[in-house]
């Protein structure tokens, strides 16, 4: 998507009888038409920039070759537009404004009088919105043909292109401050009321491969922030240092799904340090994160809710779990919804009691009356 000055130009109309079919005639009649037509169009045209000097102090009309939907400020010195065709690429751009917008007062004559851009990339969707994360080089944007939030990262070295990062997780914690993770798993903290908004950011402690989708999930009241990979990997981190990770553990679930949209990780509201899975099968898995060591492998599930997997047919398909809830204060409750159009509502027990009850009464028995 470039950008020009709109000049004035004539409109030309040749007399060549061939042109038009052989009919001299018809040529000259058709040429006077075309003549009739582009001298009224530049006639209104002339009328508006007559006006102009009576309406504007300062005007400057400039031509995109693609439309936009977008004008983002980026600072102060340069604005980001992108295109919204769809069915094809779509340019965004972050354009440096012309010197003599960019000057206080009169200036003069300005050697620079076009926009010229400092980053570009495409876009594999059309960009219907667009904010700039203040103070940051981010950008947010949405679009056709589904709620999906990408993140651009607008490069600083001399290739101009900018880094896109799709959205899996975006939370608010309060009416001022929000996170948002992206698919390779990079998390961002950020603060509306300052006026760097970004006020920290995380990458994944382990390798980065691309393919790989990741989800997060926050702790409600604690300072903890769980992001899970489709592969079973899970990484803790406490907000308030996220350059550190607490713990980077594998959990023991199936590494092949099939639908990674599904994948979801939501933490107990009134059970501390418990978080549950699901998207990977037709199971939801619960886990309890106090257990986990710095590096852990293979971990396994404090509870295992199996109900959506059980079919009455051997050869039916098998549904895949594609959302989880806690309920907001009974501590053992969830919901779940599978693809199969199955919901539950389940209120699990914790194992570990019972076996510590079993053991102790097995202890107790093995143990003879004092005489």
């Amino acid at each position: 998507m470039g950008i020009f000055f709109m000049e004035e130009g004539g409109n030309r109309c040749g007399t060549d009888a061939n042109a038009v079919g052989g009919d001299s005639n018809a040529g000259s009649d058709s040429c006077l038409g075309d003549a009739k037509m582009a001298a009224e169009e530049e006639s209104e045209w002339d009328v508006w920039m007559l006006e102009s000097l009576r309406l504007y102090n300062d005007l400057h009309v400039f031509e995109l070759q693609e439309p936009t939907r977008v004008i983002e400020w980026i600072q102060d010195r340069s604005i980001c537009i992108a295109g919204y065709n769809v069915g094809k690429k779509n340019e965004i751009l972050e354009l440096s404004l012309p010197e003599k917008l960019c000057a206080k007062g009169n200036q003069g004559l300005c050697p620079e009088r076009d926009f010229t851009v400092k980053h570009g990339c495409f876009s594999q969707r059309p960009i219907y919105q667009l904010k700039h994360v203040v103070g940051t080089s981010l950008l947010v944007s949405s679009g056709p043909p589904d709620a999906l939030l990408q993140v651009w990262r607008l490069a600083t070295d001399e290739s101009g292109l900018a880094d896109c990062q799709p959205i899996s997780e975006l939370e608010f914690h309060d009416h001022s401050t929000f996170s948002f993770c992206s698919l390779n798993g990079r998390l961002w903290l950020a603060d509306s009321r300052q006026r760097s908004s970004l006020i920290g950011h995380s990458d994944v402690p382990m390798s980065n491969e691309d393919g790989y989708h990741w989800t997060m999930g926050w702790a409600p009241g604690h300072s903890k922030v769980a992001r899970l990979c489709w592969d079973g990997r899970v990484v803790l981190t406490d907000y308030r240092d996220l350059s550190r990770a607490l713990s980077l553990t594998k959990l023991a679930i199936p590494t092949t799904i099939p639908n990674s949209d599904y994948l979801s990780l939501t933490w107990a509201p009134c059970l501390q340090d418990h978080l549950a899975v699901s998207g990977f099968n037709g199971t939801v898995h619960i886990y309890d994160t106090s257990l986990w060591l710095a590096k852990s492998i293979g971990v396994e599930p404090t509870f295992i809710h199996r109900g959506h997997s059980v079919t009455l047919e051997f050869d039916q398909k098998k549904p895949v779990v594609t959302r989880h809830a806690w309920h907001p204060w009974r501590q053992r409750v969830l919901l779940s919804a599978a693809d199969n159009g199955s919901f539950h509502v389940w209120d699990w027990t914790d194992q570990r009691s019972f076996d510590n009850y079993a053991a102790g009464l097995s202890f107790v028995s093995s143990v003879s009356p004092s005489q």
